[in-house]
């Protein structure tokens, strides 16, 4: 069980609250996703598009991957001011549109998604709020049993929405969810090593910027730690591709700047191996998180357990990065549970 000092109790209970929730998804959550997935079977839709803000876009993100992998279906995250803002309307049949967000409150998810449907699209809301305005407002809606969260960063609600939106992919295409069933006992282990995140962040929290990076389905993880690093710590962190990262971006890796990388088993992490030789070779401090060979090779990190499919690896993959993301913000003397000028559902239109 992590510690809950003060500041920073909030957080640290809802991060280790993770394994509980991603259980409660895979006992009671299964029987409104295979009703769901069935549905929408049904339906046939020809593309797929997410839509998000914040954590619950890099879920989006995340579920992009896992329809073009899995379901070889085109998909796509909405550009919401198209809809807000320009007033555009779209020809959306045959289209699915899946809405996450943790509130279900914020007023352009809500308007988009009223919007979509009105354009002949078929629509499901992903929240952790039953009673939101957003799952109303659907044709669908997936509870992702999070319980209430009460620290603004988003933690158990993030991987409670990418594990239900895996499991709603993967009863699309027929499957079971195998994957998914060690992941409870996978995270409360990756948690209970809460001491090896304590030298990096004792290093990272003198740090003003950084850079996150991975391939595939590891690309969301990196803005995930990205975000949570930069609404918790202040820090600038941004988010690259691998690939994204060799166009241009490369060019601001000075020796020693702070770089997190993503690399597990499978083929992202063998995608990311040039990039990390190239960050090498620009005397990068890197920090990565997945498979225990590149950790070895590349110096230091914190290695998964292995043997998990690469597809829900990233359910493990941010937890040693919201454990980093904390505790850098309490060596920084920031409240992690009430960074400045946010609030918990943002209104955004």
């Amino acid at each position: 069980m992590l510690d809950s000092p003060v500041p920073g109790s909030v957080m640290a209970r809802e991060i280790a609250a993770q394994p509980e929730g991603l259980a409660r998804i895979l006992a009671d959550g299964l029987g409104p996703i295979r009703a769901a997935a069935a549905e929408i079977r049904a339906r046939d839709p020809k593309f797929v598009l997410f839509t998000g803000r914040g954590t619950s876009d890099n879920a989006g993100l995340y579920a992009r991957y896992l329809t073009e992998v899995l379901l070889g279906l085109p998909a796509g995250l909405t550009s919401m001011s198209t809809t807000t803002a320009y007033r555009a309307r779209q020809r959306l049949a045959d289209c699915l549109v899946v809405t996450v967000s943790q509130s279900g409150g914020s007023p352009d998810l809500i308007a988009s998604a009223r919007q979509a449907r009105e354009d002949g699209a078929f629509t499901l809301a992903v929240t952790n709020n039953a009673d939101s305005v957003l799952a109303q407002e659907s044709d669908l809606h997936l509870d992702v049993l999070a319980g209430p969260e009460l620290a603004l960063p988003a933690t158990k609600t993030y991987t409670a929405e990418l594990l239900t939106l895996f499991l709603l992919v993967d009863h699309i295409r027929g499957g079971t969810g195998e994957a998914a069933q060690g992941l409870p006992a996978a995270a409360r282990a990756v948690l209970e090593r809460q001491a090896e995140i304590e030298a990096p962040a004792e290093r990272y929290r003198f740090a003003d910027r950084l850079v996150a990076t991975a391939r595939g389905y590891g690309y969301p993880t990196a803005c995930e730690a990205a975000l949570k690093i930069m609404e918790t710590s202040y820090i600038g962190a941004q988010a690259f591709s691998g690939a994204d990262l060799m166009h241009g971006p490369l060019a601001i890796v000075d020796p020693g700047w702070p770089v997190l990388a993503v690399a597990p088993e499978g083929a992202g992490g063998r995608a990311l191996r040039p990039v990390l030789d190239r960050l090498r070779e620009r005397g990068a401090d890197l920090f990565l998180v997945g498979a225990a060979e590149p950790v070895a090779e590349y110096g230091r990190g914190f290695v998964l357990p292995g043997g998990v499919a690469e597809e829900v690896s990233p359910i493990l993959e941010i937890l040693p990065l919201q454990l980093l993301a904390r505790e850098i913000a309490l060596g920084r003397g920031c409240d992690p549970d009430a960074p400045r000028a946010l609030a918990k559902v943002t209104q955004t239109r």
